[in-house]
């Protein structure tokens, strides 16, 4: 069954999808849906870029910085000059969502801890991969079920359509894209393996980390509740 849709007033909904341009501003009227930004098809984790990208911030503090150096100096080792600058914006947006507290953890963790936290990244970044992080991964985990396939998604993609049209608007080469990418990502973040939903192993200290926001971000991850954090 689809949740039901958040409520907003009007603000300014950032659209980054292949089915709307690049970069399309709307204004929606009071109590429209919040349109999916879906323009994450740039990289998966993007675990090369970020520990490239944090760095340059905890450095400068000046996120427009660290993009013009990502994208002018071909930091990323991009092909072309567009996908340079298409690749330093994602890699901006994605690091956005963190404080510098979690920016300094970032940079220091270690390969699993970086691919949890950048998973998180993601799911707080895209609204529509955070709810299939939470209703469709972490709920089957939770209930037994830990085999997870591109049924299951596309499930998800049709009940979230009934309250966001614009999913019900994309074209079937830009869904199958949207979905290797998810699933790329939760290989990434070692999270699914061979179809199978894998437990996070939360260490101390990123599981603090992501238990200071209320509602805690664990709630992106196959954990259950309680769980031991590992040293």
């Amino acid at each position: 069954m689809p949740t039901t849709p958040r409520m907003s007033v009007a603000r300014h909904i950032l659209i980054d999808c292949p089915e709307h341009g690049e970069e399309n501003r709307l204004t929606p009227q009071p109590d429209s849906h919040d349109r999916y930004a879906l323009g994450f098809t740039s990289g998966a984790l993007l675990a090369r870029e970020t520990g490239i990208a944090a760095p340059l911030y905890l450095d400068s503090h000046d996120w427009g910085e660290v993009r013009g150096r990502l994208s002018e100096d071909n930091l990323l080792q991009a092909r072309t000059a567009s996908s340079a600058e298409r690749l330093a914006r994602e890699t901006v947006q994605r690091l956005t969502v963190f404080n510098d507290l979690e920016l300094e953890l970032l940079v220091e963790a270690s390969p699993s801890e970086r691919s949890l936290l950048l998973w998180v990244a993601a799911c707080r970044r895209y609204s529509f991969i955070g709810e299939f992080a939470e209703e469709v991964v972490r709920e089957r985990y939770l209930l037994l079920t830990p085999s997870l396939g591109y049924a299951e998604f596309d499930s998800f993609v049709s009940g979230k359509a009934l309250w966001h049209p614009e999913l019900a608007e994309l074209k079937d080469s830009t869904v199958k894209k949207l979905r290797a990418t998810v699933f790329r990502m939760l290989t990434e973040a070692g999270l699914l393996v061979d179809g199978q939903i894998q437990q996070a192993v939360l260490s101390e200290r990123v599981r603090e980390a992501l238990d200071a926001r209320q509602p805690s971000d664990v709630r992106f991850l196959p954990v259950r509740v309680p769980t031991e954090a590992v040293q």
